[in-house]
């Protein structure tokens, strides 16, 4: 059942598990490497419509307290007043605006990413990865994900000058998500 053909058995509400969910990122540091990173900490929605895919929507809250570098200093300075500064605004959130089906699996969402109170509109291109039965008898939906943003559209400007030229973090950020949600009993 992973073609578009079965979609409209798909229909529902869904819960985004976050044991089997990844919302990750990718930044380019120091000009010469990226720096991957995740949050731990999420909620998610997903309401499927399989007939009408451009009726379906999707709603996500993180806790930016839970970014994961794999670095405490560097995960302490992303927390800090120089980035996201999680006392201040502890919650990034995504309200879809639109979905359009693009043919085969591929889709295309539209929406509202909030971060620092700066709201801005974002396209995913997302995949549709399938649907199971887990050992549970939960039906569950994939989706695999990706998008780029700018940081500073959303006024995450710090950076430090390099002695060779450019800059320390890139203003260029690629979004990848990876989703497993289970549908509402």
């Amino acid at each position: 059942m992973t073609t578009t053909a079965n979609l409209a058995t798909l229909t529902g509400d869904y819960t985004i598990d976050p044991a089997h969910t990844t919302i990750g990122f990718t930044a380019r540091h120091a000009m010469v490497t990226n720096v991957k990173g995740k949050f731990l900490d999420f909620t998610g929605a997903l309401h499927l419509d399989g007939t009408d895919p451009s009726r379906s929507t999707a709603t996500l809250d993180v806790a930016m307290d839970s970014i994961d570098t794999g670095n405490a200093d560097r995960d302490g300075h992303l927390k800090s007043a120089d980035f996201f500064k999680t006392d201040e605004f502890p919650t990034m959130t995504f309200r879809s605006t639109g979905v359009e089906a693009l043919g085969g699996d591929d889709y295309r969402v539209t929406g509202d990413l909030s971060i620092l109170g700066v709201t801005k509109p974002i396209t995913i291109d997302l995949e549709f990865n399938g649907v199971a039965k887990d050992p549970f008898g939960n039906e569950r939906v994939g989706f695999e994900g990706r998008a780029t943003i700018l940081r500073s559209e959303w006024g995450l400007t710090w950076n430090a000058a390099l002695e060779t030229g450019g800059f320390l973090v890139s203003d260029k950020i690629k979004l990848a998500f990876d989703v497993s949600a289970i549908k509402n009993a």
